[in-house]
């Protein structure tokens, strides 16, 4: 961490995903003095200002001293921003965290080929995200650690090989916490159908969610072994899980994460002409 802890680091949108790795690097601490946030929205600006960062709307001014700039804009966002500052990032390394943004892309629009591309996720905001990483080589191992520092502020980091994985990612960890609340909503719902108050039916799923993600982080066995520990022949756990296989849930999940991948590769492509 001490490479992250000794630059100084300008946000280019300042909501939540911008919030939460601010946070993180101030736990760690990163001095305030040392954050940046360009923010057009007086609200947003206001907020970030209790947590004694320096923040302006003027995006030209907020990266003249910066040496790393994380880009959190919205995608279509991404050309306006950028197109001003074109030219102006020599030396800086961009970290962006746009959602489809390719490295041409941004190397197109900014000027710069020093950028590392992210692909991060919603319990970032609670310090448990899963970050997926990706450079080219013109991005030397230095940059990149200095990259993987600033995003494990915020969880884990996870680097891949080309950028087309960026787009697996996003099917799996990106869009991953959704799949989740999907089937934590169907046991509540289940839960409350069975008779239980939902109050008791929320706090079991969740308190259950958590328990079988941290035994399978701190287990040796495979969630496939941690499964069969759990299920007894011809008993509930079985039943239950027959019903699973009838209805091919595993096959369905595995339609469902390539239909995000494909949407993930579209949205890359239509940012990409529209960026040109």
């Amino acid at each position: 961490m001490n490479a992250a802890l000794n630059c100084n680091i300008c946000f280019i949108g300042g909501g939540n995903m911008a919030q939460a790795l601010i946070g993180g690097l101030i736990s760690r601490g990163l001095p305030t003095t040392r954050i940046t946030v360009a923010d057009p929205v007086e609200a947003v600006r206001e907020l970030l200002q209790e947590k004694d960062v320096q923040v302006t709307e003027d995006n030209r001014a907020a990266i003249v001293h910066a040496d790393v700039v994380v880009l959190a804009v919205k995608p279509q966002m991404l050309a306006a921003v950028l197109s001003p500052l074109h030219g102006l990032f020599e030396g800086k390394l961009i970290v962006s965290i746009v959602a489809g943004a390719e490295i041409e892309t941004i190397s197109k629009l900014s000027g710069s080929s020093l950028v590392v591309r992210v692909m991060p996720n919603t319990p970032a905001l609670v310090q448990t995200g899963a970050h997926g990483l990706y450079a080219n080589d013109i991005v030397d191992q230095s940059k990149r650690e200095l990259a993987s520092q600033i995003l494990a502020a915020t969880g884990l980091t996870i680097w891949v090989n080309s950028e087309a994985e960026i787009d697996a990612v996003t099917a799996v960890s990106g869009s991953g916490p959704a799949y989740f609340f999907y089937m934590m909503e169907s046991m509540i719902r289940a839960g409350k159908n069975l008779g239980l108050d939902e109050k008791v039916a929320t706090a079991l799923t969740l308190q259950t969610a958590l328990g079988a993600a941290q035994m399978a982080i701190t287990s040796s066995n495979t969630p496939a072994e941690l499964r069969k520990n759990v299920t007894s022949p011809n008993g509930t756990t079985q039943a239950a899980l027959e019903v699973f296989d009838r209805a091919q849930i595993s096959q369905n999940i595995q339609a469902a994460l390539a239909a995000a991948q494909k949407r993930s590769q579209e949205l890359a492509q239509e940012l990409s002409e529209s960026a040109k």
